[in-house]
């Protein structure tokens, strides 16, 4: 068992559905398998395809290529073992060997949009979830491979399990096969394997207690059920290629036939499809671009002060980031998932990332998309902190997402200068700002006296610091948070700008907008005053939160830092000098920012146990990779001309070698050696980073 390698892979469509496993090919989680589609984009995730168990014979001898845990904690079979090596790039390649013999094994999952789309069709014909695998062998002699089916049809956060009201019909028809589940009456998702060669053979059999050993060191769930429909065997001579394709939905003429190009036009397409996107030269670099990037980004053309090797990683960066960009049919429009494996598109996370995801790598038009998506759920001032899984309808519970969403747009303008858009979006501006002022859900509202943003409400968590288990939040946050307050002072900074600039460019009643310009500096001026309320000048850091009966919460969390990392800052140079002095001896890891200092007596080290254990603690001192980008923007705005205290080669290390291979963890544990937990692939991860370097 020490030889197994469970680092992790991943691939997406851009709609949702996504693939993943391990580099010794055994299934560790829940999340792992072959085709997860996304039926309802981003939504409704089903596992379909678990994976193909191979076995190849070559005169006379038979070897199983598989690797599985069971129930009982054996591995059986150990194909790991003749697992030669294992790369990510373009996509996951496993090479297994031995003295006489070869077989390569690829897959790949193809952009999820088949031709041209209409912008306001949110039809399901259009969209095409499928994971393309093909097998080459090379050897002195000719081989059978065997390629048994496991399947599955049950919702991405829960295992199956095998019982008499659970049956799978299966159709044959000429090298292709028609797979669709039935339990007690309700049809499955009916979808499809073609293959180039082989014959198969019909064999309908259960697998029960295959073991998930991640789940089970998160307190959960362990053990799944697989069921198997057949088998393939395929005759191979040397040079050989199988490709086979899993593919949602009936078979259709217009997909065209099946040939062992298919996979390599696949993989052409989506880096064809990437290179389009991002502008990447021949050997990696990014091409010139003309236009403006916006305030604090300046002098951030990383492909001319990258070296060569540092380009490549910044190209992976790039593919990485992609992974995250998906579509919502609901809309329709672009949307971000979170995270993987189990993360829907969230509303706070989005509109943090948006900068790196979207506005480093000039993706405009997607920035613009994504911020007319969650303003098209803004609701009573407020924009949804994530959508359900189970109906994809919006939930609402997050005071800062509508602060976010203002931050994010303002960055977009000053590095698009759209003014068209504001004025488009202006309205919506207004809703939000409207909607604190005169309160709104949560006991949301603006105290009369400070000019502050207050709530109060039990058994719930609004700020990003957001667990609550049963009715009591894990860190409550009740009354003025001071990053909340820090977004609304630069919401209001944001605001005033807009209205003047809007009334220089007659996009409505010029002396109404020119009044409202001069009503929002005023609060901001009376806001940048009470955000001294939060000055400790005993510690020289940040109250995280001034109390609804007064009382402040001097832990040292990292919210200071976020307070001075914004566009617009209330605080000065000698404050924000020592909040960042703090922040460098407590809180800073090479891997992100822990959310809580060591030394209090609320701090926890480790994230792990159940979910429970975990629960209590995600922000009471876990690592937040994240919060590198908030730390070095503030470290920028007032440590100018001093060398960044941060060293970039461990993070970049974990993104190239650990956890996910090409992606970047969403949490590590506060206690060295910050060991990788929480979800393998985090957008706001891999965009922050993105966003910073150099």
């Amino acid at each position: 068992m020490l030889d197994l390698d469970t680092r992790e892979w991943l691939l997406t469509n851009g709609l949702g559905s996504f693939a993943s496993g391990t580099v010794s090919d055994v299934r560790t989680r829940t999340y792992h398998g072959w085709l997860f589609a996304a039926t309802n984009p981003p939504s409704d995730r089903t596992l379909l395809l678990s994976h193909l168990e191979a076995s190849l014979e070559v005169l006379g001898s038979v070897v199983a290529l598989g690797t599985n845990f069971w129930g009982n904690g054996q591995i059986e079979p150990t194909g790991y073992e003749l697992l030669r090596c294992f790369d990510i790039n373009p996509v996951p390649k496993w090479i297994w060997g031995q003295d006489n013999w070869q077989l390569t094994r690829q897959l790949v999952m193809p952009y999820g949009w088949e031709g041209s789309r209409e912008e306001n069709d949110t039809s399901h014909s259009q969209f095409c979830h499928r994971t393309l695998i093909q097998y080459r062998y090379e050897g002195s002699d000719t081989a059978i491979l065997r390629l048994r089916l496991l399947i599955a049809e049950r919702d991405f956060h829960h295992q199956q399990t095998a019982n008499p009201g659970l049956q799978f019909s299966q159709l044959l028809g000429q090298q292709q096969i028609c797979l669709q589940a039935k339990d007690f009456g309700n049809f499955g998702i009916p979808w499809h394997l073609r293959w180039t060669q082989g014959r198969y053979q019909t064999d309908a059999v259960w697998y029960w207690h295959y073991g998930l050993p991640e789940e089970r060191k998160r307190g959960l769930g362990d053990k799944e059920d697989l069921y198997s429909p057949g088998y393939l065997i395929v005759t191979l001579q040397p040079g050989d290629t199988l490709t086979l394709e899993a593919r949602v939905g009936l078979p259709d003429s217009m997909a065209g036939v099946l040939t062992p190009e298919t996979f390599t036009e696949a993989v052409k397409a989506e880096q064809e499809r990437l290179s389009q996107i991002f502008g990447w030269k021949e050997g990696g670099r990014k091409a010139e671009k003309q236009g403006s990037r916006g305030a604090g980004e300046q002098g951030n053309n990383y492909e001319s002060q990258m070296p060569n090797a540092q380009s490549t990683i910044w190209q992976q960066l790039l593919k990485a980031s992609d992974q995250f960009i998906v579509y919502r049919a609901s809309i329709p429009g672009p949307t971000v998932i979170a995270g993987y494996h189990w993360f829907n598109d969230w509303g706070r996370n989005t509109l943090i990332a948006l900068p790196g995801l979207a506005l480093i790598p000039e993706r405009f038009d997607l920035a613009k998309g994504v911020l007319r998506t969650f303003g098209h759920y803004c609701r009573h001032g407020l924009i949804p902190n994530v959508f359900s899984d189970a109906n994809g309808e919006p939930i609402y519970n997050s005071i800062d997402a509508a602060l976010w969403w203002i931050e994010t747009l303002g960055l977009y303008l000053e590095a698009t200068q759209d003014w068209e858009f504001l004025a488009e979006q202006f309205p919506l501006v207004q809703q939000i700002y409207k909607a604190f002022v005169g309160s709104t859900h949560f006991n949301i509202q603006i105290d009369a006296t400070d000019g502050l943003v207050s709530w109060d409400a039990p058994g719930v968590a609004l700020t990003w610091m957001d667990v609550v288990i049963g009715v009591y939040p894990v860190t409550p946050r009740y009354g003025k948070p001071v990053e909340i307050n820090a977004l609304w002072y630069s919401a209001l900074c944001w605001l005033s700008q807009w209205a003047e600039r809007l009334s220089l460019l007659e996009y409505g009643e010029q002396t109404r907008l020119v009044k409202q310009a001069q009503r929002y500096a005023q609060q901001a001026e009376h806001v940048k005053t009470s955000l001294q309320k939060f000055w400790n000048p005993q510690l020289g850091y940040l109250y995280d939160t001034i109390e609804p009966d007064d009382r402040r919460n001097f832990q040292v969390r990292p919210n200071a830092v976020l307070a001075l990392s914004l566009h617009h800052c209330g605080f000065s140079e000698q404050q924000g000098c020592q909040i960042l002095d703090l922040a460098t001896v407590s809180l800073l890891t090479p891997y992100g920012l822990r959310s809580l200092d060591p030394g209090d007596p609320e701090y926890k080290g480790r994230y792990e146990g159940n979910q429970e254990q975990r629960d209590r603690a995600y922000h009471q001192g876990t690592v937040w990779a994240w919060l590198i980008g908030p730390y070095i923007r503030a470290w920028q705005r007032f440590y100018p001309q001093r060398s960044l205290r941060f060293d970039w080669q461990p993070l970049l290390d974990h993104f190239l070698f650990d956890a996910c291979l090409g992606s970047i963890s969403e949490i590590f544990d506060g206690d060295a050696p910050h060991k990788p937990r929480g979800a393998i692939a985090q957008a706001w991860s891999v965009a922050e980073v993105i966003r910073h370097i150099k």
